[in-house]
């Protein structure tokens, strides 16, 4: 899981939750307070202003500082609601307002601060004057100027004011005409004065009270008190939405607690797994190539344990196919699976990853596939396909039995295919292993015949020229024996010839067993084959034994010298007979046997394919196990009269003809020779027509590498007769050379003297690192110089004796062939990359 994605929406959410928590807590409710109190406050402001206002125009205020603090009160105020409630366009605009008429307000303070002083002395004085006047004259006109003038300090409408004028007209008049008016001159300058300025200070008043600053202040303090409205809703509305982020944050924080369990959970697991791999692997490196099969066994178990499977598998399919199972008690496998694994992972393409996981087969879309799947009681299944380098594929796959698979994560399907590879290379090395082993055998093998045929063919001469010597002198000596000689005389002259006679037949037999035999092959019939050498082992059986020969299926073909099998079938018959006292029978069977896989015998082992059985039965005494173990070892016999070769040969010859031994026995229960020899596909033909060699080569090109010119022309005309496309080199750069240009032209490699031993396998290994579908053949003069380990380093197929011969050549290049024939495929995966199956 990437980390960046989850630690970018946590921060994101905490910085949505940390602007919702500022908006929730209503950041404008302290501005919109102080605006609310300083509007308070600006109220309070004019209403003392009002207040002092009506009483200095009463009297009660003589004092005017009160007027000028409460009119730098307003103005402050002006500045602190420009500060606090001239939130927009709108209230500051009603600020601005407010402030005009503070303005507005601060001009007519003034004018009636001056006038309001000069109207307060004229109304002392004019009291004074009227309450103390000695004019007893004019007394009543100056009570009534003065009460005219007292009303209109309380009624200032245009009926007082002309009733002032009019009284203080006719105290002028009476002053005038009683000669006092100089007494009653200031008496009437006060109250013109008073009658002038008490209408202009009410104006004053009334022009303040006119200016509207309540509507403002009221306009502003609704308008204040909506926007204070609106933002504790808007307040409201983000804890909303803080309430909610906040359960988002804590849901996607146990989202990603379980995503990061299950994460811990898959780590856990997927640690656990590579340990198990880890075993595994120790287990393949440290086991035997014997016992890799029961460790492959022992780990197909522990992944089935792992993981909860219902059903765990490993199906290896070539030539043959190979499983390996494991089940849960009760969870046993239907017919026909997993071998179909391999196939159903293919159909379900899986190319990319080299994995196919099915999570829930309910789910997956409907189709063939998932009929058979639920055919097969699977409710989910992963499996892991890959090639190995001879192109079996290879499936190791998990069954859930009417649940969901087991294995889920990424992470887990990586390491299946890695548990793949490692049961692929365990099963590669095992291969290896028996290769190896094979080609040991075969070495041990070639040297020992090696030693025996230069050990017995060089006492076989010189046993030979003394044999010529003493049969020579014995026909002499009865050249000049007469009719008069003594009879005993004759008699034992004609003993030591019959017995150097038989001692040189038995040094033809050894002569004959250590060289190298040369082999005509041609497609045979073994009805013919059986039928003649039957035909002739009749008239040479005592007649005590019954030979017995069996139906058999009519057209089957071998591969081989008609002369070296009839040999086989005559010396195990004559063999069966020497085992039996007295009466007793002697069966010959012969039946067609197919095999899918290497299969071993008592005394050797076959590749898989066709096969023509031969088996020779007897009644007679049987053998015990150890004599059983030696019954092919040459010079081994346990009659007085044998010498040991006759079996021995047998199985050389089969051998050359590219089949095996089988044997079973038991003491008093006789035995039973069993010939494998594999089966050709080409029809029997006349001896006369060669031709039918060439269905043993089929047309395949081989590369033939020799230093010698003269021997590489009759070894080209050779395989030429053994149906081959022989192309000849006679230096090792230009074989080099053409297997660099084309590797794909060649069957087979077969590399001779090209110098020293070293040199040989040097070029063997480059042609098979350039060539690597080719087997390559070694032919060498003395086997016991290679060692298994540098042969299959080198890349070497199989091992033959230089010069070439034809039989060794018809023999070995089809058995490694059917070895190798595997390699096909594998080419064809190579360019197509590894097989991989996505769930």
């Amino acid at each position: 899981m990437r980390f960046a994605p989850p630690v970018a929406v946590i921060v994101g959410l905490s910085l949505l939750l940390t602007w919702f928590s500022w908006r929730a807590v209503d950041p404008e409710a302290e501005l919109f307070d102080r605006s609310l109190s300083e509007i308070d406050r600006f109220g309070l402001s004019e209403d003392n202003l009002y207040r002092d206002l009506f009483a200095a125009r009463t009297g009660l205020l003589r004092n005017y500082d009160p007027l000028v603090s409460e009119i730098d009160t307003l103005h402050d105020g002006i500045a602190r609601l420009r500060d606090t409630a001239a939130l927009d366009p709108q209230t500051r605009e009603t600020v601005e307002r407010l402030a005009t008429s503070v303005n507005r307000q601060e001009d007519l303070v003034e004018n009636f601060k001056s006038q309001n002083a000069v109207l307060q002395n004229s109304l002392s004085f004019f009291a004074r004057f009227a309450a103390h006047s000695d004019l007893r004259d004019l007394d009543l006109a100056i009570s009534s100027a003065a009460a005219a003038i007292f009303h209109l300090t309380l009624d200032t409408s245009l009926a007082a004011v002309n009733e002032a004028q009019q009284r203080l007209d006719e105290v002028e008049l009476q002053a005038i005409g009683s000669g006092q008016i100089a007494s009653v001159e200031p008496f009437l300058a006060h109250g013109r004065l008073l009658h002038k300025l008490l209408p202009s200070v009410d104006d004053i008043l009334q022009a303040m009270t006119s200016l509207q600053l309540k509507n403002d202040q009221d306009a502003l303090r609704a308008m204040i008190l909506e926007r204070q409205l609106a933002s504790r809703n808007s307040a409201r509305s983000y804890r909303l939405l803080l309430y909610a982020t906040s359960l988002v944050l804590m849901g996607f924080l146990v989202y990603l607690g379980v995503r990061l369990r299950s994460r811990a959970n898959a780590l856990r697991r997927r640690a656990a797994l590579e340990h198990i791999i880890a075993d595994i692997s120790m287990s393949f490196i440290n086991a035997t190539p014997q016992g890799i099969d029961d460790e492959i066994h022992r780990a197909i178990a522990s992944f089935g344990t792992f993981a909860g499977s219902d059903r765990v598998y490993l199906v290896v399919v070539g030539a043959t196919t190979r499983t390996y199972l494991w089940h849960q008690p009760g969870r046993e496998f239907p017919p026909g699976w997993p071998e179909g694994a391999p196939d159903l992972a293919a159909r379900m393409d899986a190319e990319r990853e080299g994995v196919v996981h099915v999570p829930r087969v309910a789910r997956m879309p409907g189709g063939e596939d998932k009929r058979f799947l639920r055919k097969l009681g699977l409710g989910g299944w992963a499996c892991a396909v890959n090639t190995d380098r001879h192109g079996r594929v290879v499936a190791f796959g998990f069954d859930a039995v009417g649940c969901k698979c087991r294995i889920s994560h990424a992470g887990e399907l990586v390491l299946l295919r890695m548990a793949l590879d490692t049961f692929i290379h365990a099963i590669e090395r095992q291969a290896v292993e028996e290769e190896r082993g094979r080609l040991q055998k075969r070495l041990q093998h070639a040297r020992r015949m090696e030693r025996i045929g230069t050990f017995t063919s060089g006492i076989a001469h010189n046993f030979n020229n003394i044999l010529g010597g003493i049969l020579g002198h014995a026909e002499v000596m009865e050249e000049h024996i007469g009719s008069g000689s003594p009879a005993a005389l004759a008699r034992h002259l004609v003993g030591i010839r019959r017995s150097a006679e038989r001692a040189r037949d038995l040094i033809s037999q050894i002569l004959a067993f250590g060289r190298r035999r040369d082999i005509r092959r041609n497609p045979l019939g073994i009805n013919a084959l059986v039928a003649e050498a039957v035909s002739l082992l009749r008239v040479s059986l005592p007649p005590h034994i019954e030979l017995v020969v069996k139906q058999f299926p009519a057209g089957l073909t071998v591969s081989g010298e008609g002369a070296q099998l009839q040999q086989v079938i005559m010396n195990l018959v004559h063999n069966a007979a020497n085992a039996i006292p007295d009466a007793g029978r002697i069966d010959v069977d012969i039946e067609l046997q197919e095999i899918s896989k290497p299969m071993i015998l008592t005394h050797d082992k076959i590749e898989a394919g066709k096969y023509v059985r031969i088996s020779v039965s007897d009644t007679g005494a049987g053998m015990d196990e150890p004599t059983l173990d030696r019954i092919f070892e040459p010079f081994f016999t346990t009659r007085p009269d044998g010498n040991g070769l006759g079996l021995a040969t047998v199985r050389e010859i089969v051998h050359d003809h590219g089949g095996g031994m089988n044997v079973r026995s038991r003491p008093g229960q006789g035995s039973r020779f069993d010939v494998w020899l594999p089966v050709v596909a080409a029809p029997v033909s006349a001896p006369a027509d060669r031709r039918a060699v060439h269905a043993i080569g089929q047309g395949k090109v081989v590369m033939l590498v020799s230093g010698d010119s003269d021997r590489l022309l009759g070894d080209e005309e050779m395989l030429a007769a053994l149906g081959y496309e022989a192309v000849g080199f006679s230096t090792a750069e230009a074989a080099r050379a053409a297997s660099r240009t084309a590797p794909d032209r060649f069957d087979f490699a077969i590399v001779g003297q090209v110098g020293s031993l070293t040199q040989s396998l040097d070029l063997a290994t480059e042609l098979h690192r350039a060539m690597p579908s080719a087997p390559v053949v070694l032919a060498t003069k003395i086997a016991s110089e290679v060692g298994a380990d540098a042969l299959l380093a080198a890349g070497i197929s199989d091992v033959v004796r230089w010069p070439i011969v034809a039989e060794e050549i018809a023999i070995v290049l089809p058995q490694i062939s059917r070895v190798d024939r595997r390699k096909a495929p594998a080419r064809m995966k190579d360019a197509r990359a590894s097989l991989i199956l996505p769930a």
